[in-house]
């Protein structure tokens, strides 16, 4: 994704990913989820840099990706893990 603002429906479509990865639906993507995440995503990840990769996304450090941080990584271009 580039620098513009992204449309509703790009939005929308963001969304369908998180939550489908959000497998306990409490509106975050907690460490096993994220893993579940890049074993889909990027299957050849390695561990150490999965952990790497969640501690940098999630910016307030509470152990979870909230939908907020996990649109910034998107569009950050989360095909670089």
């Amino acid at each position: 994704m580039s620098d513009k603002a992204l449309t509703e429906s790009q939005v929308a479509e963001i969304r369908k990913e998180f939550d489908f990865f959000d497998s306990d639906n409490n509106g975050m993507i907690d460490l096993g989820e994220f893993i579940e995440l890049l074993t889909v995503l990027s299957p050849k990840t390695k561990v150490k840099s999965v952990q790497e990769a969640f501690d940098l996304i999630d910016e307030n450090a509470d152990g979870h990706i909230d939908f907020t941080e996990f649109l910034a990584w998107w569009q950050q271009g989360w095909w670089e893990y």
